[in-house]
């Protein structure tokens, strides 16, 4: 080689060096991968959390395995939780809010406290399971059920629908827990599908008819030990009773409305963004995880046998299939807790 070779070759070799130090720099311009948040491992983000503790912990622990982004939790109740939020607004420290049933995520949206979840959650979840505004997404879902006893109830004496239990005929026969989240959620669905007027008579002839149980659990043990003939609850408290020593539920069947009936409402978990988080790409990676393939096999294999809403993954082989439930269809941005816990108050349920 001459000797004006051997000295482009040496100035080639320079420059790919001065290259590669560039880019290992520090000081350098960052990448348009890291300025677009992809790098978050190390950041922490907080989730108001009300979802239940373990479901919760257990997307929380396989997210941060997966990504090295780690996650403090705040744990309460739907009411609790969402309340906090519109108190703390811009000031909140919270990054995600989680939550068990729609209402509450819309009482938080409607305070205009949401950033969007993500592109990535929004393509993850059916447009059925998640709200028009896109302002959140769901993450799971529960089932309307009517638990009740069968030594009491045949399935020819069963209620067709929910709006039958304001028949005199059930006076003192059924039961709920009206000061639960999960009970009102059902409530607010009566309300988009028939009206605030039918939902108010409805509500009335409860206040007659049924009793009042504290918590979902309590009044599907008072069905199971012959108290009550039945009670509206969601359907995963039989199938978490039924999966360990099934005392609390042995001499209980579920009863699922279908066809529509406002008794077949299909609650939606919800997941959001705050506006005011400082974490916002973390934050959306972890809707995008939760609603993604892994994080709703943890739903499809785990404990709480919810429903799975996103990446096409199949609910636990024991529940009855979510397409099969002919749920009635509900935009869940339109639930109103506010309305709701208006209206049974002036029942004299709350």
């Amino acid at each position: 080689m001459n000797r004006s070779l051997r000295l482009l070759s040496a100035a080639a070799a320079a420059s790919a060096v001065a290259l590669a130090l560039t880019a290992c720099s520090g000081s350098s311009t960052p990448t348009s991968s890291t300025a677009g948040g992809d790098d978050l491992a190390g950041q922490t983000i907080t989730i108001y959390n009300a979802q239940h503790e373990e479901l919760t912990k257990s997307w929380t622990d396989a997210f941060t395995k997966a990504t090295g982004i780690k996650v403090q939790v705040r744990n309460g109740d739907d009411t609790e939780m969402s309340q906090q939020l519109i108190q703390e607004g811009d000031r909140s420290p919270a990054d995600v809010f989680l939550t068990e049933n729609s209402p509450s995520v819309s009482a938080v949206e409607k305070a205009g406290l949401f950033a969007s979840p993500g592109d990535e959650a929004l393509k993850n979840v059916p447009t059925e399971y998640r709200p028009s505004s896109g302002k959140w997404v769901g993450i799971a879902a529960r089932s309307t059920v009517f638990a009740y006893n069968t030594a009491k109830l045949t399935e020819a004496q069963l209620p067709k629908s929910l709006m039958d239990l304001a028949d005199p005929s059930w006076k003192g026969r059924w039961a709920a827990s009206p000061s639960g989240a999960d009970f009102q959620a059902i409530v607010s669905a009566l309300v988009q599908l028939k009206g605030a007027d039918a939902a108010e008579e409805w509500l009335k002839a409860m206040k007659t008819n049924s009793v009042a149980y504290k918590g979902n659990s309590t009044a599907m043990k008072a069905v199971n030990a012959g108290e009550i003939d039945g009670a509206v609850i969601y359907h995963y408290y039989w199938f978490g009773d039924q999966a360990q020593t099934g005392e609390n539920s042995k001499n209980v069947q579920l009863h699922y409305f279908k066809n529509q009936d406002p008794g077949a409402f299909v609650s939606v978990s919800g997941g959001g963004v705050l506006k005011s988080s400082k974490h916002q790409a973390a934050a959306q990676k972890f809707l995008a995880f939760v609603t993604g393939a892994e994080g709703q096999k943890i739903l499809q294999t785990g404990t709480s046998f919810e429903y799975p809403v996103g990446s096409g993954v199949a609910a636990n082989p024991k529940l009855v299939p979510l397409k099969d439930l002919q749920a009635p269809t509900i935009d869940p941005a339109t639930l109103n807790s506010k309305q709701v816990t208006d209206l049974m108050t002036q029942a004299g349920l709350l």
